[in-house]
């Protein structure tokens, strides 16, 4: 690893070692299908993931890398790569296996949360993958994501911002239960319709809408539910997903799975995710009068 001063997003030795196989793996396959197979790797693996962290925890264009990364088109060349080829999403996968068991339960889940989040988008996310979510006002793109009762991310669909729910929940309930067959319970919330309910039964699963009570004013956490509203909090320490950067939807989708592989990979090590008002050097202010 290059002699350089260390990032606050740069991954621990710990981390390191949970991140390492997976990238370690695809690179090898990768080299097996190449011509120069017997050539050196000319990237550190490490310092690649390390810059994309930085620009998923910042929020900072690619071409505005530190230059003591490696260059800004390789460390986005990777990216898309990885994107393409499920590894960020692999990674998500194994840490959250690890995690649950780590704290006492079952590798895979049996109930699950889903729900939906509209975000505006760049100037250049095309118009094309762009809509407007006429319930909240907003011109861009919708994240759904599932997670179990814990708020670890299950799976990720990013659509336009007019999709409506039930049509980006039928295909997450379709994701879901193809590679996650122990999930038999789901919540959702008022925005999802009935034909929904009907068709988790058919897969097997018992949906159940929740809602507030009625006449209840301001924020008032749901039974259930609330684990998706916390988990919408976790992914906003990540800067780049306030607002939609990306240009394709599966790189949308994969900045989120990076934002919760960041999360696990420190609540498994034991590390604190840095808040950007960091306690020890924030100072009290005299109360006036």
């Amino acid at each position: 690893m290059p002699a350089r001063r260390p990032y606050p997003s740069d991954l621990s030795d710990a981390r390191w070692e949970l991140i390492e196989p997976v990238l370690s793996a695809w690179r090898f396959e990768r080299r097996g299908r190449a011509l120069d197979f017997g050539r050196p790797p000319e990237h550190d693996l490490r310092e690649i993931m390390n810059a994309i962290l930085y620009v998923d925890r910042t929020g900072v264009q690619w071409r505005y890398l530190p230059h003591d990364f490696p260059h800004w088109n390789t460390v986005y060349g990777y990216f898309a790569k990885w994107a393409a080829e499920g590894v960020f999403a692999q990674l998500n996968g194994l840490l959250r296996q690890l995690l649950r068991q780590k704290e006492g339960r079952d590798a895979e889940p049996s109930a699950c949360v889903i729900d939906a989040q509209s975000v505006k988008t760049s100037t250049i996310v095309p118009a094309s993958s762009q809509g407007t979510d006429a319930g909240k006002k907003i011109v861009g793109r919708k994240r759904s994501i599932v997670i179990d009762t814990i708020g670890l991310l299950l799976a990720v669909l990013v659509t336009a911002a007019s999709v409506q729910d039930s049509v980006a929940g039928s295909q997450l309930l379709d994701q879901v239960a193809a590679e996650h067959s122990a999930i038999r319970k789901v919540w959702v919330d008022g925005g999802y319709r009935q034909h929904l309910v009907e068709h988790a039964a058919t897969l097997g699963m018992d949906m159940e809408i929740t809602a507030r009570t009625p006449g209840t004013r301001g924020f008032t956490p749901i039974p259930k539910r609330w684990a998706v509203e916390r988990t919408y909090g976790w992914l906003m320490l990540h800067r780049r997903l306030a607002r939609d950067y990306e240009t394709l939807s599966g790189r949308s989708e994969a900045m989120v799975h990076l934002a919760m592989t960041d999360l696990m990979a420190r609540r498994l090590t034991g590390e604190a995710t840095i808040s950007w008002r960091d306690p020890k050097t924030v100072t009290k202010q005299p109360i006036p009068g």
